[in-house]
């Protein structure tokens, strides 16, 4: 296997400049094909054992309207997006390096969260606050303390009745002085969204707002996730004879599992037995779903994830 753990050099890379428009930019980056998970899975193995920068170069290029989706999410906090940009596409190469193909999971599952924890480092350590990027404390309620006063129905720049403050630093567990404090530095940033972009733009800052909601394709892969996570899970079920499935499915498929105790009087078997069995035909069902997902060229963890573990 070849050392990966330097510096990706990925060049020839679409740049988000602070002169170019978002949408030029994702205009730029929709040339690069969606890859196949055959083909991602053959260029991974490429880079990871070959060093081959090539097949870096697509599985990176392939990702940065993943990045992009991402770092939209960050607008809010006032930075500019070419920055946001720019730190989730580190965080992607970053991702390229350490993804493993072998393990099933896909690139997008695994760099997701790379993106996410270079922006948050970069977000954190550019917010105009004191000790920002060190504090837990202030890490949690700059995330949270926008939604819970929505969640509370407030939604007035000014400070807050002691009465609710008092409420969101018990729901946060923290302090009341963060939470007033915290929320007056937020204050501070903000801007009326309906504020032109830039002196020479007339387009509102409403404008940019990306919308929540979910698009026609993830919509639709979220559903071709669930109904792959169900087909494994029916071929592990079927590795299975009759006692074991039924075990399983009391114990991990059912919304009230069903005791040891109780499995065990149905069974006429101590509890340490059922769990014994429990357990064994966990394993087989485990067993059976990465045969499944590797014959599919599926991620493993559509089908795991679908099995609580035992309660």
């Amino acid at each position: 296997m070849v050392d990966t753990d330097t510096t990706l050099n990925v060049r020839d890379i679409p740049t988000l400049t602070p002169e170019m428009s978002f949408s030029s930019y994702m205009d730029s980056i929709r040339r690069f094909p969606v890859l196949e998970p055959q083909e991602e899975y053959d260029l991974a193995m490429r880079y990871k054992y070959q060093g081959d920068e090539k097949a870096a170069h697509r599985l990176v290029t392939s990702h940065l309207r993943l990045v992009a989706k991402i770092a939209s999410q960050y607008r809010r906090y006032g930075l500019p997006m070419a920055d946001l940009v720019s730190e989730g596409n580190l965080g992607l190469m970053r991702a390229v390096q350490k993804f493993e193909p072998e393990k099933g999971f896909r690139l997008a599952t695994y760099a997701m969260w790379w993106i996410k924890a270079s922006i948050n480092e970069f977000v954190l350590s550019q917010w105009s606050m004191v000790k920002m990027g060190s504090d837990a404390v202030q890490k949690r309620l700059f995330y949270n303390l926008r939604k819970v006063k929505a969640n509370l129905g407030l939604y007035e720049d000014s400070d807050m009745a002691p009465e609710d403050v008092a409420r969101i630093a018990e729901e946060l567990n923290v302090g009341r002085d963060h939470v007033v404090n915290m929320n007056r530095r937020l204050m501070a940033r903000d801007s009326s969204l309906n504020a032109p972009v830039s002196s020479d733009i007339e387009t509102e800052r409403m404008d940019m707002l990306v919308d929540e909601n979910p698009t026609q394709e993830d919509t639709y892969a979220s559903f071709e996730e669930r109904t792959l996570g169900r087909q494994l899970i029916g071929e592990g079920l079927a590795a299975l004879n009759q006692r074991e499935r039924e075990i399983i499915q009391a114990r991990r498929l059912a919304d009230d599992p069903v005791t040891l105790e109780d499995l065990g009087k149905r069974y006429g078997v101590s509890r340490e037995r059922v769990r014994q069995i429990e357990n064994r035909a966990f394993q087989k069902m485990q067993g059976a779903i990465k045969a499944a997902a590797t014959r599919l060229r599926a991620p493993i963890a559509q089908g795991l994830d679908l099995l609580p573990h035992a309660v």
